[in-house]
């Protein structure tokens, strides 16, 4: 038995894929129109852009890690962290939002812990600024 084998199932909240296509930001496009258009949480180790859709269904992540911070592999260490805690804090019904999520350079040293508190705590906001009703001219 390898080492990946003996780890399936060790982790009751992975349910089968642990990231699909269909909850990933992919195109340049579209992380552009959540950046010109979205909205922004700030955190102490991140910042959140998000922006409602119209159509589809879910929340679609998308990471932007910089050559700022850091060489390839800090940046590609950021990303699996903050993956990681995307995936155990990912709520259960959500609106249709597309999400980015812009480290800082203190994600690196962060403890897991804070990271997967600052990640659950953003999608906490984004669903509820977004079951608010908009404010604006009647």
């Amino acid at each position: 038995m390898n080492a990946i084998a003996s780890r399936e199932g060790s982790n009751p909240r992975a349910p089968g894929k642990k990231n699909p296509r269909s909850g990933r930001l992919l195109r340049h496009a579209d992380f552009e129109r959540v950046y010109k258009q979205g909205r922004r949480h700030f955190a102490a180790h991140m910042t959140v852009f998000y922006l409602q859709r119209a159509d589809g269904d879910g929340m679609r992540v998308g990471f932007t890690v910089g050559r700022v911070l850091g060489d390839a592999v800090d940046r590609n260490r950021m990303k699996r962290r903050l993956r990681e805690s995307v995936r155990l804090s990912r709520p259960a019904v959500v609106p249709a939002v597309d999400v980015v999520i812009n480290p800082k350079k203190s994600v690196r040293t962060a403890e897991f812990s804070i990271l997967l508190s600052e990640v659950g705590r953003a999608f906490e906001v984004i669903a509820q600024k977004l079951a608010e009703k908009p404010r604006g001219r009647a």
